[in-house]
């Protein structure tokens, strides 16, 4: 409920209190919040049991909060008149809009993140008019100047949330953000946390001191609330890890405690307006039809667009829920007003009040129903079956949601399916369990009837080619991504996966056409840079190598979730250096090679750092740099000698026995490094062996007998070679 105060002159207070003291605080005024969302961020929320509580808690809070909105401006000819624009014509284009919703699914995602955008500044405007309400009727009021201050504490709560929405983007596929960097939403949702409590001192602290706290109890309950709602939950999320999920606070633990705070006022306004209507109120018979009425909403038109249309049900779902909430936020902020004479004599004034001015002339309201021929039609009889069976197929939907979202459960995953064999979500869940259970073949053909059903949920077509691939059925993923990318063919992660699968697969060009396409819709894809650069390097396409190695390695330097291993950059700037070596830009692959040992280093990777170093020794010797290259192949084999790997050990032993000789340096040092060589490599045999043999035979033939001094004094021989001062070069 969203009430608006206007410059309109108020009757009598009835008294402060609508029911009691307690109950009104507690659930008026929301004083039960801080225990309840203590209870619900401590709490393991993601069990089943707690998701059938909270389903359940739909059922009984939610559904009939929706319905009593409904209700208000439908019960009578008078208010359905009255609203017409809201009852009738809003309805229509809301109902087309469905329908459009249904015929195409890219348009879900902007009116769902409507509508849980617009929750939380519903769940305020409720807020902010039962405040006014609760002041006027204890006979208070507030100057212009303060409920400028109390509006603005109320948007700016609301905005700090919003900021918090709106900060790093969105991981549901269904809530459009804007994604905005944290280092610019952290220090507004600072300053928009600070005005709050500025605001609100501003706008409370006096009217405070004039009327006392035990006066002002239930609006600075409210203001606590708004608080705890909105302010709190993002000064959390500051200091933690904790993130507020956009979803969370539109179907949440904030939706039950927003619709019982609805319940609340308007069963007694209902109460009052019946009887100064002088027309008959059960509070039984309310609640009944609301809680049939909140069913008749939501349940049955889904299930019964996914039968007769084979429609996935929970998109449908998602699309009636949408609807249904954003009707209620309009239709609601249409029928609660306090500038209303009769809103305000019900909320505000005394009955008594009321009836006098009824029985001094004011006509009693028509409290005819809205379509009165339907009320003929609906005999009692006929009224009774109509809410057993909408209590009944709540009873069934509350059954197959349990079962639905039993994922530890496949059996009951199977019987929530046969109850309905057109959701999604559930064919999804049994195709986790059949994975849990090892039996892929059956996931894939679980997540295969998902994507039938729902072929524009991206998600869903990402899981059924991931478990394809996990199942070895490659060419099968092959073709299912060709068939995705036809319905998203922007979608950057199916277009890198289309492009691994087609280069397994041994289709070269198809796999850089799929990267290169990744790339141009999404220039951050680092992994599509990452191929890209490999798959031009093995066609010896260098500069374009390069080009990609460099792409990558920028975007890697600024990637956090998930980050770039330190050894992954160092690899890739090696790959670059090599490149840019080929390419002859000594300068650039020089500090490249450079950039790589600083990667390594810190990480402990000796194996890249020994590698890096023995390609910089090399471009530094071509480079005519022989004091540097000697200094890098020294360093290099030190690192060998703790690193553990004998073939790379042996490849720098042999590499620097032959600088050695190309500087015209000893025989026997030379000599001395190929022995070693040979050594780590004589248990593994291989081509590089004879290599390495075959250069120890001709320097072994220069040196003669010496060169079995050589082998009996090898370690003093080798600790010699890797000690030799850089002036010796």
């Amino acid at each position: 409920m969203s009430t608006r105060a206007e410059s309109v002159s108020p009757p009598h207070p009835a008294g402060p209190w609508i029911y009691r003291p307690w109950l009104d605080l507690l659930v008026g005024c929301g004083g039960w919040s801080a225990p309840l969302l203590a209870a619900v961020w401590l709490a393991p929320s993601g069990t089943h049991s707690w998701l059938i509580a909270f389903y359940f808690l739909a059922i009984i809070f939610n559904y009939p909060h929706f319905m009593a909105t409904v209700y208000r401006a439908y019960h009578t000819r008078e208010d359905f008149d009255k609203y017409k624009f809201f009852t009738l014509h809003l309805t229509l284009l809301l109902v087309l809009t469905g329908i459009l919703l249904h015929a195409s699914y890219r348009l879900l995602p902007w009116v769902f993140t409507l509508y849980v955008y617009w929750s939380p500044w519903h769940y305020s405007g409720q807020n902010y008019g039962l405040l006014l309400m609760f002041v006027r009727r204890s006979d208070a009021a507030l100057t212009p100047g303060e409920r400028r201050w109390l509006r603005a504490a109320f948007v700016v709560s609301y905005l700090m949330l919003l900021a918090s929405f709106e900060t790093g983007g969105s991981v549901d596929p269904l809530i459009l953000s804007l994604g905005l960097p944290a280092q610019f939403t952290i220090p507004a949702r600072i300053a928009l946390g600070l005005a709050f409590a500025v605001c609100a001192w501003f706008a409370l602290g006096q009217l405070v001191l004039r009327r006392g706290i035990r006066a002002m109890a239930a609006p600075l309950t409210l203001v606590s609330t708004q608080f705890l709602w909105f302010v709190l939950p993002t000064f959390l999320e500051l200091r933690s890890t904790y993130q507020i999920p956009q979803t969370r606070y539109s179907s949440g633990i904030l939706a039950v405690l927003h619709s019982a705070q609805y319940l609340w006022i308007t069963s007694y306004y209902q109460r009052r307006d019946a009887r100064a209507g002088q027309s008959s109120w059960r509070t039984a018979g309310y609640f009944l039809t609301l809680v049939a009425g909140g069913i008749a909403l939501f349940i049955p038109g889904p299930w019964l667009v996914s039968y007769i249309f084979r429609f996935d049900f929970t998109t449908s779902f998602l699309i009636f829920t949408a609807l249904v909430n954003i009707h209620h936020f309009l239709l609601d902020g249409a029928i609660w007003k306090l500038r209303d004479s009769r809103v305000a004599s019900v909320l505000i004034g005394r009955t008594e009040n009321s009836r006098r001015g009824q029985a001094a002339g004011t006509p009693t309201r028509d409290p005819k129903p809205a379509v009165s021929a339907a009320r003929v039609l609906f005999a009692p009889a006929f009224r009774i079956a109509v809410v057993g069976l909408l209590l009944l197929w709540g009873v069934a939907d509350q059954v197959h949601f349990a079962l639905g979202t039993d994922d530890q459960n496949l059996a009951a995953l199977h019987r929530a399916a046969r109850m309905n064999p057109y959701d999604s979500a559930v064919q999804a869940r049994i195709a986790s369990a059949e994975t849990e259970a090892g039996r892929r073949g059956d996931a894939v053909a679980a997540l295969t009837r998902a994507v039938a059903l729902s072929p524009r949920n991206a998600a869903l077509q990402h899981a059924c080619a991931r478990a394809m691939i996990a199942d070895g059925r490659y060419a099968d993923a092959y073709e299912h991504y060709k068939k995705m990318l036809e319905i998203f063919p922007r979608d950057p992660d199916a277009l890198v996966n289309y492009g691994l699968l087609a280069a397994r697969l041994n289709r070269p060009e198809e796999a850089i056409d799929s990267w290169q396409s990744a790339v141009d819709v999404d220039p951050n894809q680092v992994n599509a840079h990452l191929y890209l650069a490999e798959a031009f390097d093995q066609r010896g396409e260098l500069a374009s190598a390069a080009r990609h190695w460099r792409s990558f390695l920028e975007l890697a330097a600024h990637l956090n979730d998930p980050p770039v291993a330190p050894q992954q950059q160092a690899s890739a700037e090696i790959q670059l250096a090599d490149d840019d070596a080929r390419l002859n830009q000594t300068n650039a692959a020089l500090a490249e090679y450079a950039s790589a040992i600083s990667l390594a280093e810190p990480a402990s990777d000796a194996k890249l750092e020994s590698l890096a170093l023995a390609h910089l020794a090399d471009l530094q010797e071509k480079a005519s740099n022989p004091q540097a290259a000697a200094g890098s192949y020294q360093r290099g084999l030190a690192l060998d000698a703790k690193m553990g790997d004998p073939r790379a050990e042996a490849f720098d032993w042999f590499n620097y026995g032959q600088f050695l000789r190309r500087r015209g340096l000893r025989d026997d040092l030379a000599y001395a490094c190929f022995v070693r060589a040979e050594n780590l490599l004589a248990p593994g045999g291989g081509e590089e062996l004879e290599t390495v043999r075959n250069a120890r035979r001709q320097v072994e033939s220069r040196l003669g007998r010496k060169a079995l001094t050589v082998q009996k004094n090898l370690p003093v021989l080798l600790a010699g070679a890797t000690n030799l001062p850089t002036s010796s070069f």
